[in-house]
């Protein structure tokens, strides 16, 4: 796209970078937004507070305690910002790492767009170390991503959990470096769980789509559904436990006004008193999947059939200014 416009490529890369990202900003904090109370429900059911019979029911009692609008009302300032920056650092942080590892390791970036619908590539197979580059690549970069992604949105993700007035006391208790408290209570869970939804959006659904999935059946539509359903069925399987982890850690950190989080003590104390049940039932893996599939599940059709129908019009945009800029 940058020889068709005239446009160097080290001017062209950072703006369809900063496109992508600001269109899967926008997209997060309009979806996560719209499913709060799907939000409220699940960190609900992944905390110490629901237990026993009817934990659906008991979080659905506790989301809408305060009446219809009380999902909504822990939403601040913070929030919004939070998710369209979680949303669009994810985006930015992926092709960023993911192309810079590309590049710093001599292999191929990601599958991407229209890439995903061409047939899969039948070239010798590469060497032994172009493989292991690759999947070192392929390992590095979502984990980076997932790091940075939880650093942007974990602290807002708490304080959205506990409530904005308990969060200050609390924050206030732990008396934590500006650092610290920028990360939030429950950052590794956090993380861990981050790592895993960007590689179930990022690179296995793309990646097993553009290889596997038949050609004859590639559409619009049936990338639609695959992510969903990879969201659904592998995506939040693993990612629940973190969920969970993550919930009943804020639970602990909470006891007596505040304190740090000791994990294993957190996993010791949820497979006393729930057993397994503590880290992942089908009732927390449902909640999870209400939660997060219309926002997560939807994201690989979006940021591959949506957001490069934008492109060349943006990209001319850029060119005009681009080029006026030149000239002046």
């Amino acid at each position: 796209m940058a020889d068709e416009f005239g446009v160097p490529l080290s001017a062209a890369a950072p703006f369809m970078v900063a496109y992508r990202s600001f269109g899967i900003g926008i997209f997060g904090v309009f979806m996560r937004y719209a499913g709060m109370p799907l939000e409220k429900i699940a960190l609900y059911m992944n905390s110490s507070q629901v237990t026993g019979k009817n934990p659906f029911q008991q979080a659905a009692r506790l989301t809408f305690a305060g009446g219809a609008l009380t999902p909504w009302r822990v939403v601040g300032p913070a929030s919004i910002a939070a998710w369209f920056f979680q949303y669009s650092v994810m985006g930015f942080a992926f092709q960023f790492f993911d192309n810079a590892l590309a590049k710093l390791m001599g292999v191929q970036p990601m599958y991407y767009g229209p890439e995903l619908m061409e047939p899969a590539s039948r070239a010798p197979a590469p060497s032994m170390a172009h493989t292991a580059a690759t999947v070192a690549k392929t390992v590095a970069a979502p984990v980076l991503s997932g790091c940075l992604e939880s650093g942007v949105a974990n602290r807002a993700e708490a304080q959205r959990f506990f409530g904005r007035d308990q969060f200050t006391k609390i924050e206030t208790k732990l008396n934590w470096s500006a650092a610290w408290r920028q990360l939030g209570p429950g950052f590794g869970a956090n993380a861990a769980r981050n790592i895993v939804m960007c590689n179930t959006t990022f690179v296995i659904t793309p990646f097993t789509y553009k290889l596997y999935f038949p050609q004859e059946k590639k559409s619009t539509t049936s990338l639609f559904w695959y992510g969903l359903g990879m969201n659904i069925f592998m995506g939040n399987v693993i990612a629940i436990t973190q969920q969970a982890l993550w919930g009943r850690s804020l639970d602990y950190c909470a006891v007596g006004g505040g304190r740090n989080i000791v994990y294993s003590q957190v996993v010791r104390d949820g497979l006393k008193a729930d057993g397994l049940a503590a880290f992942f039932t089908p009732g927390k893996w449902f909640s999870r999947v209400l939660m997060n599939a219309p926002a997560q599940g939807v994201l690989p059709w979006f940021y591959n059939e949506v957001l490069p129908l934008g492109e060349r019009p943006a990209f001319r945009l850029f060119t005009l200014a681009h080029n006026l800029g030149g000239k002046s």
